[in-house]
């Protein structure tokens, strides 16, 4: 029997909490899948006689499909429902895991890791409106939170156990580690609640465009990092310019676009996604170049450097939480800012780690980093998710997603252009980072001007929409 459930109230216990498991899982899985895989890559190498840019590849053309996909998938969700895009993700990403594990050669194996890219896409685009249907408006932070430590914690654990399978079973099992998870989140995502889905037709055109658009955004930031040559680059840019300009032009006239131009002309969605775009870039810039600086002061020491490294998620898991529960009960912005305050002033400390520094210093410096990040990204995403009508919570969630992907590639490319041979243990990458910081802490404080305090808090209230029971039959 269907039950009506007004939006903002969530799920009721105990059906929550199956709910809630399945959404973690899901996240779980896209997590690990994107870092478990970096541990493989010069075994992947070595085994298919592979240079180790040519390896990289396998990383990268993941990326790209999620960059290309997320948004266009999340428009398709609205239209199919959330809950069944969800799962036929997971269902793609399983099958396109056995076909990694399987491939004898490395075009196979990207063709299969571009598929499952598009599975874990699936899944990634609604997951954030699964989370704003599942739990009650007064806790929407909380749950942001606990999506947050999950994704810290996965971060963690990923890479030790990317070089556990590598060393005991082989490179290939790693492309199917996370078919555990899919099953169980499959599983549990039976509960998972059904919203009405919209009736208009899907915007095919629209999505083309957008594939044209930011296909060529990447491919002309992998140019600035790969150094593809000026003259390719601004031709590059060039086109990125020109898809933009007539895609931007085409969604400003649709009612439901897939890239949400309508979301982005409100002052308290546009200032969040613009301090996540800035907050992505100087982590991954601070992330690429950190190695490099621990190198140099403790030697070439991967188990030691890694260790170290860890401290960063680590601290995440336990401010993400304790952010996402004030999120619910502080200004907005306030945390956000204060986050990005401290990673500005830990990246600059990680600038200038002093010769000798021994390992508590300095994971205590990388630490700060991770606490100040994960004091951002709930916060941020709430207000991201909250600022956004019901119907359209799915293009704001992917836009999150999107523009975490985005400002990581972004970051690489950074990375590329300060890291010149011969200058790789450079401390400019962590200054860079840190005027990104300031910037994303700018951008948040932006949300305590009176005006825009005012036009986040006259939202008008969501129409109720039918979420259906989803008891197992």
């Amino acid at each position: 029997m269907a039950n009506q459930l007004r939006q903002g109230d969530g799920i009721r216990t105990p059906r929550r909490y199956w709910c809630i498991l399945a959404v973690s899982l899901g996240t779980l899985l896209a997590v690990v899948d994107s870092t478990i895989v970096i541990v493989a890559l010069p075994t992947v190498a070595r085994d298919l006689g592979v240079s180790g840019s040519e390896a990289i590849s396998i990383v990268a053309i993941s990326q790209v499909v999620l960059l290309v996909a997320l948004l266009p998938l999340a428009a398709l969700g609205d239209r199919i429902g959330h809950r069944r895009l969800y799962q036929a993700g997971q269902w793609v990403f399983l099958a396109a895991s056995i076909l990694c594990l399987l491939s004898p050669t490395l075009p196979l194996l990207l063709a299969a890791r571009a598929l499952q890219a598009v599975g874990a896409a699936a899944a990634l685009s609604v997951g954030m409106a699964l989370i704003r249907a599942i739990y009650p408006s007064g806790s929407l932070g909380t749950g942001l939170g606990i999506n947050g430590a999950v994704v810290a914690s996965a971060a963690a654990l990923a890479p030790s156990l990317g070089g556990l399978i590598v060393a005991t079973i082989g490179w290939r099992w790693v492309f199917v580690s996370t078919a555990p998870l899919v099953i169980a989140s499959l599983a549990f995502g039976r509960a998972l609640p059904v919203a009405t889905a919209l009736r208009d037709s899907f915007d095919w055109r629209g999505a083309l465009s957008y594939a044209g658009t930011f296909g060529a955004l990447a491919a002309a930031l992998g140019a600035v990092a790969y150094g593809g040559g000026r003259l390719l680059t601004a031709a590059l840019f060039a086109i990125v310019a020109l898809f933009a300009a007539a895609f931007v032009r085409r969604e400003m006239r649709r009612d439901q676009p897939i890239l949400p131009v309508d979301l982005l002309a409100r002052p308290v969605f546009s200032l969040s996604a613009a301090a996540a775009l800035a907050t992505f870039i100087g982590s991954m810039t601070i992330t690429l170049s950190l190695p490099f600086l621990l190198e140099a002061q403790i030697g070439p020491k991967p188990a030691e450097i890694g260790a170290l490294m860890m401290a960063w998620p680590l601290a995440m898991m336990v401010s993400a939480p304790i952010a996402g529960a004030l999120a619910d009960r502080t200004p907005h912005g306030a945390l956000g800012a204060f986050g990005m305050l401290l990673c500005a002033i830990a990246y600059v400390l990680i600038a200038t780690i002093p010769a000798g520094a021994g390992h508590a210093d300095i994971a205590l410096r990388i630490a700060l980093a991770g606490l100040g990040l994960g004091f951002f990204i709930s916060p941020n995403s709430r207000q991201i998710i909250r600022s956004a009508p019901h119907k359209r919570t799915a293009a704001a969630g992917s836009l999150i997603s999107t523009t975490r992907i985005l400002g990581q590639a972004s970051g690489a490319a950074v990375v590329a252009m300060l890291l010149h041979p011969g200058t790789d243990r450079s401390a400019s990458p962590a200054v860079v980072a840190a005027c990104f910081a300031l910037l994303a802490a700018v951008l948040s404080f932006g949300h305590l001007i009176p005006s825009v305090q005012r036009h986040a808090n006259s939202e008008s209230p969501p129409d109720p929409l039918d979420l259906k029971d989803c008891s197992p039959c």
